[in-house]
């Protein structure tokens, strides 16, 4: 989508802090961290929210969830331990329409879960 901050991105057209990239999915600093680690993981193809994964196959979704685990050990964060989430509209504070996982660590999270 022309408008979509994470499709510009994901095209170059903003920079962004990129810590992991391939062919399908790209991992990104978040500008606004709320851990010490603070990733956001998205398809480089626009779906709007994890609603819309019922289009992919299978294989695709779990090649995200591998992707996901692969930037968190990345991150340095894969054996200390970290958080993956997916707001999905408005009431979940999501803020972008285009579907990411916010993978966070650093630190011992506390919170709702």
């Amino acid at each position: 989508m022309d408008d979509c901050i994470f499709c510009k991105i994901i095209r170059g057209e903003i920079p962004s802090g990129r810590v992991l990239e391939d062919d399908d999915f790209i991992a990104i600093h978040d500008i606004n961290p709320k851990a010490p680690v603070h990733l956001l993981v998205m398809p480089r193809e626009h779906l709007a929210s994890l609603n819309d994964i019922g289009c992919w196959t299978g294989e695709r979704a779990q090649k995200l969830l591998e992707f996901t685990v692969a930037v968190a050990r990345a991150a340095g964060i894969g054996e200390s331990g970290y958080r993956v989430i997916s707001n999905v509209g408005r009431d979940a504070g999501q803020e972008v329409d285009h579907l990411h996982l916010h993978v966070l660590g650093g630190e011992r999270l506390g919170g709702l879960l």
